[in-house]
């Protein structure tokens, strides 16, 4: 029976997202409204994709934990991948519309001074959210899921763009008005950009792209295993946070079946050494020293 205690260690970081998300998006929303600050208006915007970003998330690694049934023979842990996904389309839209809000404030000249606890409220909020990527990052390398360190990437990016609001409003307390908007329309662009990344790395998963320099590094792995004379094919693809290896070799032809089942065992167990989560299926063709 499979394990799913990673997907639900993973569950943790997404709610722990979720909560911080929803108590910053408030603050920032209603500090920035009171105080005249778009930057931050915009900051807390921002927060509420990230909110359903991480439900989402939530959800898709609830639905993975569903066992294997008679249509879904290789489990639902691509749901994780697929909530992705959405929330990356949902993240898409409120970027536009911050951006769009940015460039119509500047072509109406709109440019109010904030107050200075909307700058305290902005440094607060990236530092929040800095220990938040802190420990979604440790997280997704206990669990090795792609989703949780995605979730924890954006949590890194949610601090860096907070304290890139700080900055924009301190500019504007001291003179510099429009500096607010300028920062406004920074996070909308860094919203687009994100969900752009996280879109890009969801679909490659998706149409099973998988990164080259892990098949090679699997390769090398199949290769060094003794009495395995030719690695002639290997492909990968990742499902949810497993990757399902499938390899073909070449051993001697005067091998009995025992023995090369043997050799199928070391190739799964080296592989296993380096990639816990990766599930290997063996294809083994007969190699003819004569014929050489």
């Amino acid at each position: 029976m499979e394990n799913y205690d990673d997907l639900r260690r993973g569950e943790r970081g997404a709610w722990l997202s979720i909560i911080t998300y929803i108590f910053l998006a408030v603050l920032k929303i209603v500090i920035g409204t009171l105080g005249n600050s778009d930057a931050l208006q915009a900051d807390g915007l921002n927060n509420t994709t990230d909110i359903v970003a991480s439900v989402a998330l939530l959800i898709g690694l609830k639905i993975s934990r569903i066992p294997p049934d008679e249509d879904h023979l290789y489990g639902h842990r691509r749901t994780e991948t697929i909530s992705s996904l959405i929330a990356s389309f949902i993240m898409f839209l409120v970027g536009i519309e911050v951006v769009w809000q940015a460039i119509i404030a500047f072509w109406n000249q709109e440019f109010a001074t904030p107050s200075m606890l909307t700058a305290g409220v902005a440094l607060f909020s990236g530092t929040v959210m800095y220990i938040v990527y802190l420990i979604n990052n440790s997280l997704a390398k206990k669990v090795d899921s792609q989703a949780v360190k995605a979730a924890a990437y954006d949590n890194r990016s949610d601090a860096y763009v907070s304290f890139g609001t700080f900055i924009g409003i301190t500019g504007a307390v001291v003179g510099l008005a429009w500096l607010d908007n300028v920062t406004a329309l920074l996070v909308g662009l860094l919203i687009i950009y994100t969900a752009w990344k996280i879109f890009y790395d969801a679909a490659h998963t998706l149409t099973d792209g998988f990164d080259i320099g892990k098949i090679q590094a699997i390769h090398t792995i199949i290769a060094n295993v003794p009495q395995v004379h030719q690695v002639l094919d290997i492909k990968a693809r990742m499902n949810g946070n497993r990757i399902w290896i499938d390899a073909t070799i070449s051993v001697k032809a005067d091998l009995n079946v025992a023995e090369s089942h043997a050799i199928t065992e070391k190739i799964e167990t080296a592989i296993r050494a380096t990639y816990p989560n990766a599930y290997t299926l063996v294809h083994i063709e007969p190699y003819f020293e004569d014929k050489q």
